[in-house]
């Protein structure tokens, strides 16, 4: 432990800025762990307070491990201790998640023997002992609550939100034994009406898709979307003849022959091979057309079987709002198509919807449907779009506390006031340099919303390849989002709504677009990629989409100020925003981490609050050992 606030070996801020002033209140600590992304969230009265990924503290990319240094920030940041809870709740239930698994195997025994080996350890060490885990790690001793998965998906996409009453609709591989539920939340009530059950999902239909074009599963399936609009809908009719049946009212049912996730360590098997014509693609070996046509086909019946799901739970509820959980509402393409063609006049998306999100939603489900207390929506919102805050709810960092992480790397840099920070950065961003952006609070959920980004200009034609390649080592097809104020959106994108989490997918507006020649229509696949498509090519994907962020002065008000002068001075009040990581590793959550991923790419710029380093004024980054850097001078 060093004198200033900070242990650098958890890396994350022990004291923040200061003292805080603990508020008299109910505080309640809701957990995710142990599946994928692990996370915590602290909620007071209603409010959320604090939530974060474990991911983003341990820096082990989806770590499911029990949230410990989560749990800690959250606790830090309300300034109490776990004595003060009065309640902590688990996302769901163990003891029939683990009732499903046994059941499986059952079932398929004895093919599935090899699996059932590889988990049993993990569940009868850990998974089972969540109330002794929540004691040890968290130091809570009271009694421990569960909520089921879908409820908790469910509770996390309504109580935020900014309706008093909405249909909800959650999507995801699986939770206890549901893969999908609808329902219809009013007051501080959320009911479920009808769900689908394990094995049939289209979360796991999407995930064995990402499996077999070579993308890992739980975390590769944007790379899947992102692929998409690369192919051809080849394969959309041979997926809804022997793979998947799609019913009028969203329901699915999946061919079993063709899959290996009940019984086996892969997602499909020889016979799902046979069905398209050869293995899987070998990780990190060459993306061919096949592959891009896959990706297309499942995401065209991935929107057709959402569309249809909306469209069942709008006349079953009646409602003119929907609000969506659980990773497959992270899927923005088909978001964006349900926005335009759904029967819904409003669409609200939690911005965790995966398994973290689950930890707010188990949280928000114990205030408002254990206790029993009132919702109202302005009180929900507190004068934000709605009650997540921007998503702005993990660690900053003061002005001391940055100075001590960058000081014992010898790391040169200057400190400007907050106006020159907005006019220098716009400055450098419209000569075509990568800025690094650091600023206040760190998003919760998987994207990068203007906090912990990596920003670049729309207009350059270089601009993807180049953040793609040299700044995030990620795949060159992979697509960037824009940042855009929020009063400009219409004017570069088909659509007029906020869009603050980045999970709708809009057309780019005709007017900016750029037609193809003859000979660029005949390019195929990955050639198509560096033909510029529209006055803004570095976030206009091949088939004229864009991943839109709209951002307000009332949500993220430096961010804001940023995007408008660059507005001012090139005409286009855009930024490219991608999240402030590379390829493997978290979202950076303290300067440190921050620091280092400015030191390891080709960033140009890193501003850090009102702290400003470029590259060319730093000396050489040594990384001697794993856990030792050490910066040496010119």
């Amino acid at each position: 432990m060093v004198g200033n606030g900070f242990d650098r070996r958890k890396g994350f801020a022990l004291n923040g800025a200061g003292p805080k002033i603990v508020r008299a209140g109910t505080y309640i600590l809701g957990l995710s762990a142990y599946y994928h992304d692990s996370a915590a969230c602290l909620v007071c009265d209603g409010e959320i307070i604090a939530a974060a990924q474990e991911e983003r503290f341990t820096r082990k990319k989806h770590d499911h491990r029990f949230p410990t240094e989560a749990v800690g920030y959250c606790l830090r940041e309300a300034g109490i201790e776990a004595s003060d809870l009065a309640h902590v709740v688990f996302y769901d239930k163990p003891f029939q998640k683990f009732e499903r698994l046994l059941e499986t195997y059952l079932d398929y025994a004895p093919s599935g023997i090899r699996s059932f080996l590889q988990a049993m350890p993990l569940w009868l060490r850990e998974k089972l002992w969540m109330r002794e885990q929540i004691a040890q790690e968290s130091g809570f001793e009271g009694t421990v609550l569960f909520t089921e998965h879908h409820e908790s998906h469910a509770a996390s996409a309504f109580f935020p939100s900014p309706f008093e009453s909405a249909a909800i609709l959650t999507i995801d591989g699986v939770g206890e034994w549901a893969t999908s539920s609808y329902g219809l939340g009013k007051g501080n009530r959320v009911d479920l009406l009808a769900e689908t059950h394990f094995p049939h999902s289209v979360g796991l239909l999407y995930s064995a898709f990402t499996y077999y074009t070579g993308f890992k599963v739980n975390s590769g399936e944007y790379k899947l979307m992102g692929l998409a609009p690369y192919g051809e809908p080849k394969y959309t009719q041979k997926i809804l003849d022997e793979v998947i049946d799609v019913r009028p009212d969203g329901s699915v049912r999946l061919n079993m022959k063709l899959f290996n996730y009940c019984q086996g360590l892969t997602m499909t098997n020889s016979a799902f091979d046979r069905v398209f014509g050869g293995p899987p693609r070998k990780p990190e070996s060459e993306i061919t057309q096949r592959e891009m046509d896959l990706a297309r086909s499942v995401q065209e019946v991935t929107e057709i079987a959402m569309l249809r799901m909306a469209g069942h739970v709008h006349k079953e509820t009646g409602e003119k709002n929907l609000v969506m959980a659980g990773g497959v509402a992270l899927n923005c393409v088909a978001n964006g198509r349900l926005l335009r063609e759904g029967p819904f006049e409003n669409i609200w998306i939690q911005p965790a919807a995966g398994d973290a999100g689950g930890a707010l939603g188990a949280a928000l489900s114990v205030w408002y449907q254990y206790l029993g207390k009132p919702r109202n929506v302005s009180d929900v919102c507190r004068g934000h779009i709605d009650g997540m805050k921007a998503s702005y709810l993990g660690p900053s960092f003061s002005e001391p506390e940055i100075a001590a992480f960058l000081d014992p790397y010898k790391a040169r840099y200057r400190r400007l006031g907050r106006r020159e920070i907005v006019e220098w950065t716009a400055q450098q961003l419209a000569q075509e340099k990568v800025v690094g952006w650091f600023q206040g609070r760190m998003e919760f959920g998987p994207r990068a919303l203007g906090a912990r980004s990596i920003l670049g200009d729309p207009r350059s034609q270089k601009m993807q390849s180049m953040m793609n390649l040299k700044i995030k080592f990620r795949e060159s097809f992979r697509p960037f989002a824009p940042s855009i104020i929020r009063e400009a959106v219409s004017d570069y994108f088909e659509m007029d709504c906020d869009s603050p989490y980045m999970l709708l997918v809009a057309p780019v507006h005709k007017a900016i677009r750029r037609d193809m020649t003859a000979d660029e229509d005949r390019l195929f696949g990955i050639d198509k990629l560096n033909i510029p498509r529209s006055s803004i090519p570095a976030v206009t994907h091949v088939d004229y989409s864009a991943r839109v962020q709209t951002v307000r002065p009332d949500e993220n008000g430096i961010y804001y100020d940023l995007i408008a002068e660059f507005g001012r001075i090139t005409g286009c009040p855009i930024v490219v925003n991608t999240s402030f990581n590379v390829r493997g590793e978290p979202i950076v959550c303290t300067p440190e981490d921050a620091f280092k991923c400015f030191m390891r790419t080709e960033m140009d710029v890193l501003v850090i609050e009102d702290f400003v380093l470029e590259k060319t004024e730093q000396g050489e980054f040594v990384e001697q050992e794993k856990w030792q850097e050490v910066f040496q001078l010119d």
